[in-house]
Parts: C-alpha cells; sequence; structure tokens
C-alpha cells in the first residue's frame, strides 16, 4: 500500500506517494499559510486522484507550525480512516539528538538525519538546499544526530538582493559562464550559484575536521529542490538523493505508524 509523504517547508512543500520505499511520484507546490484545511484537501485530491483513497498512511514534517495546523484538521476532517504520523517530539524516530535542545531542532532535519544514518552509515553530512535556507545537519560514526547549521537559502537570498539594492533585480537562477562576470545578471548569478557552493565546501569542510573523521569515511549527501544548481560546482558531496527527506519519512512512518 502507498504512504503520501509530505515535507512541509517555509516556500514549498514536497509531496511524494511511496511505494516498496520508493517515491513513484511527487509534486512541489507552494506553501501558502493562507491555505485552508479544505484547500489543502481538494489540492491533494487533484494531483492524487483515486491514489488518494487507497492509502495505506500519511507522514508529514513541517517547518510551519500555522500550515502544520490546517494539515492536522484536513487530516482529521478528510482523511480520518488514514494513519497519519507527524514528526514532532515525542515521536519514535530512532535516532539520538545529542543539541543543547532537542526540541529546537527542526523536524525536517532529524528526519533528513534519520536518513543518513538509516540508508548510507554514519558518519555523515546531509546538506539540504532549500529556498528560505540551506541546512547542514551531521551524524556521527554512532548513528547520533549532533548538529549542524543553517544558512540563507539561494531564493531568499536573490529576492533579498532585489529588494535592498537598488540596481539590482531578480535573475534567472542558472550557471553563469564564468564566475568573472562581465554583467550585473551573471554577476548576481556567480555570486549566488559559485557563492554558495564555495560555502558548501567551506563549512562541510569545518564540519569533517571537527567530527575528526577521514574524509573518505564521511558520507556527504545533496538533498533538497535547489541542490541541482550547485551540487556540480561543489567538491565534497559523495551522493546526491533528491528525495531523502520523503524516504526518511517513511522510515518515521514504520516505527510509528
Amino acid at each position: 500500500m502507498p504512504l503520501l509523504a509530505a515535507d512541509i517547508g517555509n516556500s514549498h512543500t514536497v509531496l511524494g506517494l511511496l511505494e516498496d520505499g520508493e517515491v513513484v511520484a511527487d509534486w512541489r507546490v507552494s506553501t501558502d499559510v493562507r491555505r485552508s484545511a479544505d484547500e489543502w484537501a481538494a489540492l491533494l485530491r487533484g494531483l492524487l486522484g483515486d491514489r488518494l483513497t487507497g492509502l495505506d498512511g500519511v507522514a508529514v514534517c513541517s517547518t510551519v507550525p500555522a500550515v502544520l495546523l490546517e494539515w492536522r484538521e484536513m487530516l482529521t476532517r478528510h482523511l480520518a480512516d488514514v494513519t497519519a504520523v507527524v514528526v514532532e517530539p515525542g515521536v519514535r524516530t530512532g535516532i539520538p539528538v545529542l543539541t543543547d535542545n532537542p526540541r529546537e531542532v527542526g523536524s525536517d532535519r532529524i528526519v533528513n538525519a534519520l536518513a543518513a544514518a538509516t540508508l548510507y552509515g554514519g558518519p555523515a553530512v546531509v546538506v539540504d538546499f532549500g529556498g528560505t535556507a540551506t541546512t547542514f545537519d551531521v551524524v556521527n560514526a554512532k548513528g547520533q544526530y549532533v548538529g549542524g547549521a543553517i544558512a540563507p537559502g539561494i531564493e531568499i537570498s536573490l529576492e533579498a538582493l532585489g529588494r535592498r539594492g537598488a540596481q539590482l533585480r531578480e535573475v534567472e537562477l542558472v550557471r553563469p559562464r564564468t564566475a568573472i562576470a562581465k554583467n550585473t545578471v551573471e554577476a548576481l548569478q556567480s555570486g549566488l550559484i559559485f557563492g554558495v557552493a564555495a560555502q558548501v565546501d567551506g563549512l562541510v569542510g569545518r564540519m569533517l575536521a571537527e567530527l575528526g573523521a577521514d574524509r573518505a569515511e564521511v558520507t556527504v549527501i545533496a538533498t533538497g529542490y535547489l541542490a541541482g544548481l550547485v551540487v556540480d560546482e561543489c567538491a565534497c558531496f559523495t551522493e546526491r538523493d533528491p528525495w531523502l527527506t520523503l524516504r526518511g519519512l517513511r522510515l518515521v512512518f514504520e516505527r510509528n505508524g
């Protein structure tokens, strides 16, 4: 039976239909805090069609409390017969969280760490390229989540430059011809694409040094819908897994469903 996994982020919500542990269909929609429970239900019906009534379960993680509230209502009103698991404090994940306050760690980050530890083993570093934030999450050799970092996302950085720069504007996020740009458009693209790549390589390098592990022993995983923009410009990645979060949600569901 299929599982619907929903990763609700600040900018976008990624939905995936999983069968036998693999993503067989996926969608990305905007995370609109004004969307009601009934509207979410209508959206899911439009995307999944008849498959919505044949679900084995639903697994959800969210960084947006207002949207999660509507999802809870939607699950209660429209999918009452389907087992639903929401990743939150108290839900079994099977991965120890060794931070100052485990409850403040985003559920999507815990799910990513769980997927990395389970599917690839530790030590591992997950870099999740979202529109609002690029997150870095670290799993040690014992499969424990030990922390990470949060940097501004590519899209939000571009939006900020457009708002605050009098002569700057939003541009298409594509690889420029060269790092030394000859025009404003490519200068922005160079700073964003190559700049983020340098940031990722530098920060991952620091994390590997702090782990004290040989670089060859650490799996560095790129995920997130914007990963394709910069992953080929980075030297640190050993794996690219676009559905890491969705696969992690499946693991959480199996532990709690």
